[in-house]
């Protein structure tokens, strides 16, 4: 006789919203995505999930949450800020028993670190307001956590898989390819959400690269990326000047022309300048919130 999944058995994601109330609230970014067919997708798009344990955040009325646990997800850990959703949780962390466990927080200030036991995935349908600092902090856990798979804004999907010489490329696209292959899989549209969002949303792949794809002390990266695109419409030398005398000279004998702007600059490029300008770039004291591609 075939087992049931009792995840199977509960209520309805639409009879839990109206049960407990759940009204989106725009503060925190959410679009509740009821559609099972739509969330088993995303699960199975994260590739195998057996054995694995699964960070979310922002499970909301829990529709990614039961798709994980139903592919087969040895473990999820769902962070939620909203209380309300996490009380609206409890049915199904019943039903999951303690393949489930739920963290009332703020995912921003939370240390995914300290769940991470064994094989590890983030699988999440991300609030939009927060999702890039999300992202980019999460990026030093890399290759500890395998891969992340995340619905995300079309738009802001799309600046993560950026090629030089495009108008999405910059600081997040050089350090995320820099340590991950990144792939968007598909689109969802607005109307499977509730409320719909007013953009198209996309589910982006990242899977971690063993190491970096080329040598780079990643601090000095960062910075020097912070100043690269601090004035994007400024050539590059111009930008980083304050590092070095002879800038046209390091340019040069990273194969940059002088007249570069930072867009222009490859990911190996890149990380030939932090070598070279290492020393200046570690003493860099460029605050985090000069460049107008810091995120």
């Amino acid at each position: 006789m075939t087992r049931v999944d009792p995840v199977e058995g509960l209520a309805s994601l639409a009879d839990v919203v109206r049960s407990f109330g759940l009204r989106t609230h725009k503060s925190l970014g959410q679009n509740f995505l009821l559609d099972l067919n739509i969330t088993r997708k995303i699960a199975r798009s994260a590739g195998r999930l057996d054995g694995y344990t699964v960070i979310e955040i922002g499970p909301g009325p829990g529709g990614l949450t039961r798709a994980l646990l139903l592919e087969g997800a040895a473990r999820v850990v769902a962070i939620e800020m909203d209380r309300r959703c996490v009380e609206a949780l409890a049915p199904l962390q019943e039903a999951a028993g303690n393949r489930l466990e739920l963290l009332q927080g703020d995912a921003l200030k939370v240390d995914l670190e300290l769940f991470i036991a064994g094989p590890t995935k983030i699988v999440a349908n991300l609030p939009y307001n927060v999702a890039t600092p999300l992202i980019m902090g999460w990026l030093p856990l890399l290759p500890l956590i395998e891969s992340f798979t995340l619905m995300l804004q079309k738009e802001v999907g799309a600046r993560f898989e950026a090629a030089p010489n495009t108008k999405a490329y910059g600081r997040v696209s050089v350090l995320t390819q820099w340590q991950a292959h990144v792939t968007t899989l598909f689109d969802v549209p607005p109307h499977v959400f509730l409320p719909p969002p007013k953009v198209m949303s996309s589910v982006v792949h990242f899977e971690a690269r063993r190491t970096p794809l080329y040598p780079a002390d990643p601090r000095a990266l960062d910075r020097l990326l912070r100043r690269a695109f601090s004035h994007r419409r400024k050539v590059l030398r111009a930008n980083l000047k304050a590092l070095s005398s002879r800038i046209e000279d390091d340019l040069a004998a990273c194969g940059v022309t002088p007249n570069a702007r930072a867009q222009e600059v490859s990911l190996e490029a890149f990380c030939a300048l932090a070598r070279r300008l290492e020393g200046a770039l570690l003493q860099d004291t460029l605050s985090d919130d000069a460049a107008d591609d810091v995120l």
